[in-house]
């Protein structure tokens, strides 16, 4: 045999065994198998169940490697979440080249069960005034009986599953409410409720009345819920109501507030929904659970009409390493998405999450033990390339990192669209809930939301070139990124972000050091209409601002002395105060804290409650009508709170931008500012949010 041939020959083999193994450790699913199967591609499995089972027993035999679960197209509608363990390590869920695969929480409505309302016993639903307009579905009548439950839900509410949820043609519905797009202001409160913030646990309601005639077409409050602002503007709450007096337009609600009601602010409103009577929109709807009838508005042409059923996460890994999930649509879920716990280089990846009631993605350490007895650190893993978006609690959760240690999770957040994510809670469930030690939010954009963009404890994270805008929309005193009352929170570092429109009704910035946050460094943003104050250190030290550009702001920077200065805010600082308490948690005047923060170490032998070593330096100011704010109440009015150097400048020319007028605010080489400010660097504006290439 020449070497030719012999080298071909060897070539053929090498491929036969290749192609040999790329078959075994290949398993395909098939939303269309009507049952049994083997995994092959010509008879696949008909559950993704299956195909695992047939994956660990694989292993079992001593086949061991990387596997690949193979979906073929289809809708996948899911009942339980599907659960992965540290045996599942090794893995690739994906679907076949380019087919298109739904993970569905929901059930699909045939079309010819949709009825019209019109001429029925139940025409009083509809009316002249909405044309007929009125549709139903008989769902006790098809087996659908598990319609959810409406929980309270809102600020430091417990995580519940939302009720059943109605999506037409992939947009979610509206549970009927009024007013469509405003709300309400709080007349007198006859009675605040329990206020549990403040010790009462009696659970009472409110009362508090109303100007408008329209809660008088009510027929049945005892199912109506309210949700607003109650008492704070950063507060939301959406509470059931226990009765409605019509005569004396008096509201009574069935739950309390944690803070108790109140009016007379800007943000002290509601709305209501669940109100059968108001269905007056394309999307709105209204179930009667005792009947098991769904009613919702004509929106002019339906196309699929799917109710959610889902109740827990459709993915649940415990402690697995190395899987990769990719290319899959998940959607209709009255709870979260896929919940990592405990795991290692897992990847979630060119997913969509929509229509989702609870949050879309979660990456925490393990709550359980392992089979080994262990509970697990989360580490090293991804959320790439992703879009979520009309989720109901937030987009991704991403801890992981040891506050003890300081060792880093390494876990991330990388190149994903995140909008559009508190259709249900609307504080504090940001895009992106970042906690632990090391972890990273990077080439993202983010918008749409009445609140918080990213909600950040911990220390050592990074949060750079992602582009937030049009955030913090109908909420008071709240920043695009926030954080506060722990100043242990240190060596966080955010650069080169787009920051901009934010809203502007109430008391809104950027970047928000509440409550004596201390140790962030800010370099190489740019902020461009973000709020009444694009910064706002509220009484924290060791925050340094190097080489920021500042635009068409009224103010650039609120600084204050709350913690000595406030008297509510004096509480914090005092002996057993909420700061001590959490300095006490990680033994902050020792190893590793003492070493990596050398600051924090000294923290009470500094008088705490005094901001100091908050550096401005190397900053350009845009058409800024008050670069800094201060705010003292009179006490060390004469101190500066800020170390503001000389090397910023401030201006209300166009210093060089590429073309401000379209916001490329990309600086030309000649611009001004780099003679004006020696050492300034250029920002790469360019870079900013998501990458398109990848």
């Amino acid at each position: 045999m020449t070497k030719r041939a012999f080298r071909s020959s060897f070539l053929l083999l090498l491929s036969l065994m290749l192609l040999s193994c790329a078959e075994r450790y290949q398993v395909y699913v098939s939303a269309r198998a009507e049952g049994g199967g083997t995994g092959s591609k010509k008879d696949p499995f008909s559950t993704i169940e299956a195909a695992r089972d047939h994956v660990r027993k694989k292993r079992v035999l001593g086949e061991r490697g990387n596997y690949a679960i193979i979906l073929r197209e289809g809708d996948y509608f899911i009942r339980e979440a599907l659960r992965f363990t540290e045996q599942d390590s090794g893995l690739q869920i994906l679907p076949y080249r380019d087919e298109r695969v739904t993970f569905k929480g929901s059930i699909s409505i045939d079309p010819s069960s949709i009825l019209p309302v019109s001429g029925t016993e139940k025409d009083q639903l509809s009316g002249e005034e909405k044309g007929g307009d009125i549709l139903m579905v008989p769902l006790k009548e098809l087996n659908i009986t598990d319609y959810g439950t409406l929980h309270p839900v809102g600020f430091q509410r417990p995580v519940t599953p939302a009720g059943m949820e109605l999506f037409i043609d992939g947009q979610p519905g509206q549970l009927a409410r009024w007013p469509n797009d405003s709300m309400i202001a709080i007349g007198k409160v006859l009675d605040r409720g329990a206020v549990a913030a403040e010790g009462d646990q009696s659970n009472r309601g409110a009362v508090f009345t109303y100007e408008t005639e329209q809660p008088s077409g009510w027929s049945t409050p005892e199912e109506i819920w309210i949700s607003g602002y109650f008492r704070y503007g950063w507060a939301d709450d959406a509470i059931g109501l226990a009765s409605i007096d019509t005569v004396k337009k008096m509201i009574t609600t069935l739950h309390p507030h944690r803070y108790g009601f109140e009016s007379g602010k800007p943000w002290s409103r509601w709305y209501a929904y669940n109100v059968k009577e108001e269905m007056d929109m394309a999307g709105e709807y209204y179930i009667d659970r005792e009947e098991g009838i769904l009613y919702f508005f004509n929106p002019g042409s339906v196309g699929e009409i799917e109710l959610s059923l889902l109740e827990e996460p459709f993915i649940v890994m415990n402690g697995s390493v190395d899987v990769t999930i990719r290319g899959i649509l998940f959607e209709n879920s009255r709870l979260n998405g896929v919940e990592l716990q405990g795991t290692r280089r897992c990847i979630i990846k060119e997913c969509t999450f929509r229509n989702l009631g609870g949050y879309a993605i979660s990456i925490q350490d393990s709550t359980t033990p392992s089979a080994d007895g262990m509970l697990l650190a989360s580490r090293e893993n991804g959320v790439v390339n992703c879009t979520i978006h009309n989720t109901g609690r937030g987009g991704v959760i991403l801890s992981g990192g040891d506050r003890q240690t300081l060792e880093p999770g390494l876990n991330y957040v990388e190149n994903c669209s995140i909008h559009d994510f508190n259709r249900i809670a609307k504080t504090y469930c940001g895009a992106v809930t970042i906690s632990g030690v090391g972890n990273r939010i990077t080439h993202n954009e983010i918008y749409n939301s009445p609140h918080v963009a990213i909600l950040l404890t911990g220390n050592d994270h990074l949060i750079e070139y992602n582009e937030i805008d049009h955030v913090c929309l109908e909420t008071d005193d709240v920043g695009a990124i926030y954080y506060g009352r722990n100043p242990s929170e240190r060596g966080n570092i955010v650069r080169y972000n787009y920051i901009h429109d934010l809203g502007d009704n109430f008391r809104t910035t950027a970047v928000y050091h509440d409550d004596g946050a201390c140790g962030m460094t800010v370099h190489g943003n740019i902020f461009y209409r973000a709020g009444r104050f694009p910064v706002l250190i509220g009484g924290g030290s060791d925050n340094s601002y190097t080489n920021n550009i500042f635009i068409d702001c009224q103010v650039a920077i609120k600084v204050d002395n709350r913690m000595e200065a406030f008297e509510w805010a004096k509480g914090m600082i005092a002996p057993g105060g909420v700061i001590e308490q959490r300095l006490a948690e990680i033994r902050h005047d020792q190893p590793p804290y003492s070493v990596r923060y050398p600051e924090l170490a000294n923290y009470w032998n500094e008088d705490p409650a005094f901001p100091k070593r908050n550096r401005v330096d190397r900053n350009l100011f845009v058409n800024v009508n008050q670069v800094i704010l201060k705010v003292h109440e009179g006490v060390n009015a004469n101190k500066p709170f800020l170390d503001f150097t000389r090397d910023n400048w401030i201006t209300h020319e166009d210093p060089g931008f590429v073309d401000k007028e379209n916001q490329n605010f990309t600086l030309r080489p000649g611009s001004a500012v780099f003679e004006k400010i020696p050492r300034f660097e250029p920002v790469p504006f360019e870079k900013m949010g998501r990458e398109t290439d990848q």
